[in-house]
């Protein structure tokens, strides 16, 4: 006999409407000034007054929260077990979610909210772009349509570095990635020297694999997040956002003749429609179906953007 069973009743979220979640700010002040939040915003991105005040500062004030709570929690486990070995260990959040949705936007505007908190927290923040396989190696693998899926990644350089960051090494150095060349920037390293706060954004950072039945297995990149995120939108709307930043990276960076994109330059705007479209569906959507989407529900907390990248909805796992 098939189970029946109310999702709805068994959630582990709490469901808050735009103007529910916008209550919760309180008197958080406005820290951003209008040319801040201009070039917080991503490419074909959209990022208002309205949204910093109605989604952001009442997130940023609830990440405080969690961080003080955290910070409490260290301190005690300090005095229970002895002072540990490395410096101090900062307060990790992942942030995942499908191509074209918004992940850098919503990373770049929590660090500079967090940033701006009474006790001026050090926040930094790394992308996973950093740690996918130079394009020689995908290549020579025949990963090349695949990249950004999980066998993309130099997993083990990625596990290292946040071991590093979480032990308090100083400094712990992630690899560099260009959207220009679309290739990891070779010697280039960018420091994160002991942050009180480090935001992690990538594809799939929340991902997990079937756990060994030795038990012995590695750990998965989100065993290091104190709180992860994942921002959502419908399928249809991905689309679209992917094949409106397609086109705008057509009539600018794949102008240049030494960028990796710059043969979709000269195609015509229904040929660059379909090149999008193709891409999207053959490869990203692909991804966001095996690999991507399935992990939503491990998320501690979720945005849900409507048609103008507007979040429209928040969930918030309960404690």
């Amino acid at each position: 006999m098939e189970a029946r069973v109310d999702t709805g009743v068994l959630s582990p979220f709490r469901h808050f409407s735009r103007a529910e979640w916008a209550s919760l700010r309180a008197d958080t002040p406005q820290p951003l000034t209008a040319e801040e939040i201009s070039r917080l915003q991503g490419l074909n991105d959209r990022l208002s007054q309205d949204d910093i005040e109605e989604i952001y500062l009442p997130l940023s004030r609830l990440l405080s929260m969690y961080v003080g709570a955290t910070q409490k929690l260290f301190r005690a486990m300090q005095k229970f077990l002895g002072p540990e070995e490395g410096g101090k260990k900062p307060y990790i959040i992942g942030v995942a979610g499908s191509v074209a949705v918004g992940k850098s936007t919503t990373s770049r505007v929590l660090q500079a909210l967090l940033a701006r908190w009474p006790n001026t927290p050090k926040v930094s923040l790394v992308t996973t772009d950093g740690f996918l396989l130079p394009n020689a190696v995908l290549q020579r693998e025949e990963l090349m349509q695949r990249k950004g899926f999980p066998e993309s990644y130099d997993l083990p350089a990625l596990l290292h570095f946040l071991t590093d960051v979480k032990a308090g090494k100083r400094p712990a150095r992630a690899p560099v990635y260009s959207h220009f060349n679309y290739d990891v920037t070779p010697n280039e390293t960018v420091e994160v020297d002991q942050p009180d706060i480090l935001i992690v954004e990538g594809l799939n950072v929340l991902q997990t694999s079937r756990p060994p039945k030795d038990g012995k297995g590695i750990p998965f990149v989100s065993d290091f997040f104190d709180f992860k995120i994942y921002i959502d939108a419908d399928e249809a709307l991905l689309e679209r956002w992917y094949v409106e930043r397609f086109m705008r990276l057509r009539e600018t960076a794949f102008r240049d003749p030494a960028a990796y994109f710059h043969r979709y330059a000269g195609i015509s705007a229904r040929e660059a429609d379909a090149t999008a479209r193709g891409i999207w569906r053959t490869i990203n959507l692909v991804n966001l179906r095996d690999n991507i989407l399935p992990t939503r529900q491990r998320a501690d907390l979720i945005l849900s953007k409507g048609g103008d990248h507007q979040v429209e909805a928040v969930a918030l796992r309960r404690l």
